[in-house]
């Protein structure tokens, strides 16, 4: 399954009004997966700890692409290829 343009868009929209109304990142990571059931992967982390660049720069936050057709997932730059997706928190001073 791969992951269109206008759909990261449609999720990358969902997470800024969720962060912006004060939603932790769990609770985004969750309505994301909510909306999302078929994605593979959507998980969360602190964007400091990711050694990739970033699919796409938010405020406040980066969507990684996870490519998780194999046996183990990778993070991609390749839409075509996304299963999932990293949400990664940044420092408010990042």
């Amino acid at each position: 399954m791969a992951l269109s343009l206008e759909r990261i868009d449609t999720i990358a929209t969902l997470a800024n009004q969720l962060f912006a109304s004060g939603n932790r990142i769990d609770d985004v990571a969750r309505a994301v997966r909510a909306a999302n059931p078929d994605l593979k992967t959507v998980t969360t982390a602190h964007a400091s700890v990711m050694a990739e660049d970033p699919f796409r720069e938010e405020n406040g936050f980066d969507l990684h692409l996870v490519d998780g057709n194999n046996h183990c997932w990778l993070i991609t730059d390749k839409p075509e290829l996304a299963t999932g997706l990293v949400i990664a928190q940044r420092d408010e001073d990042e």
